[in-house]
């Protein structure tokens, strides 16, 4: 839904950036490819067009999308670039790929295959991770899906079906899986229906802390 999540993401900055008297609001846009069905083309062009319609002065830093992050090999198309990290500390932008993918990895893809739309997890205040409570309706036919082979899990739960990473289908198997066992998540993986909060440790790595009043 870009219409409503472009102008939390700006809400969500300017937030922090009240007591600025320099800088600019600066954008930079990374991702998708020439793909067969056009959903990076048409995705591109909504974000475009929502950041245009903002009353703030927006700079378009960066642009590595569609066809400007496309390769071609045996006529089928892929990315060049899937992920990216910033370095928040000299504003460096590289290549990156994650081995790691942050805590409740499980519960959180679930979410998303079940339906849930995109929203933010860090809390920037805090410096903490806030997952959750999430509640879904059980996944139609989930177990139909798990006895389908890796062709019609690629063909039918994937965008990109040729271009996906190699972890993409065993990733897909295991959400649901997850969603097999916890077909209404509200009680049984949020206790009390309060959210599962992480912040980092010394060594940099997440760790569980208790919620408020728990």
């Amino acid at each position: 839904d870009t219409k409503a999540e472009v102008p939390l993401i700006m809400n969500s900055i300017k937030s922090f950036s009240d007591h600025a008297q320099c800088g600019r609001l600066e954008v930079h846009l990374v991702g998708g490819f020439s793909d067969d069905r056009q959903l990076s083309q048409k995705l591109t062009h909504q974000l475009l067009s929502e950041f245009d319609r903002q009353e703030d002065d927006i700079h378009l830093v960066t642009l590595c999308v569609t066809e400007l992050n496309d390769r071609e090999e045996n006529e089928n198309h892929f990315p060049i670039i899937y992920g990216i990290a910033v370095n928040i500390k000299t504003a460096e932008i590289y290549r990156a790929s994650f081995q790691d993918r942050g805590p409740e990895e499980q519960l959180r893809a679930a979410r998303t295959l079940a339906g849930g739309p995109m929203i933010s997890i860090y809390d920037a205040e805090t410096e903490q991770l806030r997952i959750g409570p999430y509640s879904w309706t059980p996944f139609p036919h989930v177990d139909f899906w798990l006895q389908q082979d890796d062709k019609q899990i690629l063909e039918n739960l994937s965008t990109s079906p040729l271009a996906e990473p190699p972890h993409f289908v065993e990733h897909i198997r295991s959400t649901l899986m997850f969603l097999k066992k916890y077909p209404s998540p509200t009680n049984t993986l949020f206790p009390g229906n309060k959210a599962l909060l992480y912040k980092k440790n010394e060594d940099g790595l997440w760790e569980k802390i208790s919620s408020p009043g728990s």
